[in-house]
């Protein structure tokens, strides 16, 4: 009888073991609002349904496959939207540019265009082993045909593309239109007019005594339309993108802009922190640094261009800034142009360490007239004249400021010259017969 009491009692314990795990598996999941006994329930009845081999490799996925079936009916009705990526809002912005009407298309048959062959610039491009590739060119050619009729330009061209760290700048440059200029000499003169009126409410507060100190004046920035300031410069971060017009370029902006080095950031508003400090933020930096790779790397066979005439006052010989095309041009062998760099020239104005391609004499006169000698006057800063061959361009620490060569050897009759720039690498420019050069910067 103690036997037999004995192994009842165990029996009990077994069942009450049972019932308590078997309670533990019932207790639902704060997360899923499932158990694991109906889980494994379901599981044992899928493996004897399938009887899959090697079953013990894939129970696994068995349990897996279990839970996705339970949630298949909740998620026909409850699946979330798909998130639009970043390159699938950029397609839909692009797909635009290749929408065109009829009457366009009649307009444009009519009127000359204001845009060069992109795609022939492409082509060459290529040959010469640089350029955006064709797609992109593509892509880039009807921005800018958005861009030229969307602000009504007379001339646009593609300058380059410049790479930032978190997107990069496409660059166009377009010739100001008349009087384009004048809203924004306006908004200059208002603001240093203002500033002028808070520093004249500080002077009539009782101030404990001011340094007599006098910062040397502020270099003028050149007129619209002349200098640094000649063409007007739109960039956007990717075809399809809005365009943004940068600001003109002061003397103050490119003289700091030549004594740092910072990446760009892709974004035009963020500020450019340095020492010696920039005098604004990054969209005055990028519109500094195409002023001095313009200047610097905008080239062209030598008597292509013949200098302009210009009207103005002979005993004040001002460098020339203007330049036309020469019809008597009959182009330079391919073959000279790879070889010497004399068969190229610069058609663009130097930058004086001004800051500026024409310079401006500073110097106040004394208002005293008592002093019978006049103070010396400042000897006027002079650059290369316009239209000097690069063969006098000055080296840098023995390197070369430029390389040239011929784009192929193998058929020399279709061969174009290639000029790259060792001071801004990236800029590239070609010549190709009698037609003239482009230059493509992408820094």
């Amino acid at each position: 009888m103690e036997a037999i009491d004995e192994n009842q009692d165990i029996s009990q314990t077994r069942l009450d073991s049972a019932a308590s795990f078997k309670a533990f598996m019932l207790k639902t999941s704060t997360k899923s609002n499932l158990n694991l006994y109906d889980h494994l329930t379901q599981l044992l009845i899928k493996v004897m349904d399938n009887q899959p081999q090697n079953v013990v490799d894939v129970i696994e996925d068995l349990s897996l496959d279990v839970k996705r079936c339970l949630y298949e009916d909740q998620q026909s009705s409850l699946r979330d939207l798909p998130q639009t990526t970043a390159a699938e809002l950029l397609a839909e912005q692009q797909r635009l540019l290749f929408s065109r009407t009829e009457d366009a298309d009649q307009e444009d048959e009519l009127v000359e265009s204001p845009l060069p062959n992109v795609n022939e610039i492409g082509f060459y491009l290529e040959q010469a082993g640089v350029g955006l590739g064709r797609e992109e060119m593509q892509r880039v050619f009807l921005a800018l045909k958005q861009l030229v009729e969307s602000q009504a330009l007379l001339r646009c061209r593609l300058w380059g593309k410049i790479l930032g760290t978190e997107s990069s700048y496409i660059v166009a440059e377009a010739e100001y239109r008349e009087g384009e200029g004048e809203e924004e000499q306006i908004t200059e003169e208002a603001a240093e007019e203002e500033e002028r009126e808070v520093k004249a409410q500080d002077n009539e507060i009782d101030l404990p005594p001011q340094s007599t100190y006098k910062p040397a004046p502020v270099v003028p920035k050149e007129a619209i339309g002349a200098g640094a300031n000649k063409f007007v410069y739109y960039v956007c971060k990717e075809p399809g993108l809005p365009w943004v017009r940068l600001p003109s370029v002061s003397p103050a902006q490119i003289n700091i802009a030549r004594q740092i080095r910072k990446f760009f950031t892709g974004k035009l508003d963020s500020p450019v922190a340095s020492y010696p400090p920039f005098p604004g933020n990054e969209a005055n930096y990028l519109r500094a640094q195409i002023a001095r790779i313009s200047a610097g790397t905008q080239v062209s066979p030598q008597g292509f261009f013949q200098a302009g005439e210009e009207d103005g006052d002979e005993e004040y010989e001002a460098p020339r800034d203007c330049f036309d095309v020469n019809p008597d041009f009959e182009g330079i062998p391919v073959a000279e142009m790879a070889e010497s760099l004399s068969t190229w020239v610069h058609h663009v104005q130097h930058i004086l360490p001004q800051g500026r391609c024409t310079w401006v004499n500073l110097a106040v006169k004394p208002e005293v007239e008592e002093m019978e000698e006049e103070p010396d006057e400042p000897e006027p800063e002079v650059g290369p004249p316009l239209l000097s061959p690069l063969s006098q361009d000055a080296e840098m620490f023995t390197t070369p400021p430029w390389t040239s060569k011929i784009s192929t050897t193998l058929t020399s009759q279709h061969a174009i010259a290639v000029l790259c720039s060792n001071l801004w690498p990236g800029s590239y420019a070609f010549a190709c017969g009698n037609l003239r050069t482009y230059m493509l910067a992408g820094v």
